[in-house]
């Protein structure tokens, strides 16, 4: 499946904000934008003018878009979808971005970044009901047991590395976690404020690709 494989620093560097793309080292403060908080290049550390309307659409689409480390095609089906339906539009995206199963298996600790959680999926690593799903776009649904292959949590990374991180994780509210079987329920629908994303973001983007 195609992903984004350019350099991840300078995508929080150009929109300004940081958005967790290196997992551990945008939690310990050692990512670019901490050093070097300006956009990058060699206009860089000229002074920006204030952005238009336009421009804070854009800008709000780049950095969700980012965050969820989609492609412009499908993040842009999703939108358009939810903007087309009778329900909640915002409901509606935060939903369709969240319970990705990349997102879940990120959401539930088992990664430290949703690229490595999307790195888990694609290996087969994380099953859904019992079934194997190696797509990181499959979306999970509320009832539906997320948990990590028998076979795989014998593997280094989760006996040694997650073992690490993951007592001291706390799951949002839509999740059912048990730490020690590395298994999760999904409990319910997930709200905007659970997202972390801004109902002004949100309301950008739609506009954005109403034009």
């Amino acid at each position: 499946m195609a992903r984004y494989t350019g350099p991840k620093e300078r995508i929080e560097r150009r929109i300004g904000e940081k958005i967790g793309i290196k997992g551990l080292r945008s939690q310990l403060g050692k990512t670019a934008i901490t050093k070097k908080p300006y956009p990058p290049g060699i206009h860089g550390h000229k002074p920006t003018r204030k952005l238009s309307e336009f421009g804070q659409q854009l800008k709000s689409k780049q950095k969700i878009r980012n965050t969820y480390r989609m492609l412009e095609k499908q993040f842009k089906s999703y939108i358009k979808d939810a903007a087309a339906s009778h329900k909640d539009a915002y409901s509606k995206i935060i939903n369709s971005l969240e319970h990705r199963l990349d997102n879940t298996t990120y959401r539930m600790g088992l990664a430290q970044s949703r690229d490595q959680a999307r790195q888990l999926v694609n290996h087969g690593h994380v099953l859904v009901n019992g079934r194997r799903v190696s797509v990181a776009s499959y979306q999970v649904r509320v009832g539906d047991i997320i948990s990590v292959r028998e076979g795989s949590k014998k593997s280094p990374y989760f006996m040694n590395l997650v073992s690490q991180w993951l007592p001291k994780y706390d799951a949002p509210g839509w999740l059912e976690l048990n730490k020690e079987t590395m298994t999760a329920k999904i409990k319910g629908m997930v709200t905007v404020e659970e997202s972390g994303i801004g109902a002004g973001d949100l309301q950008a983007i739609i506009e954005y690709y109403s034009r």
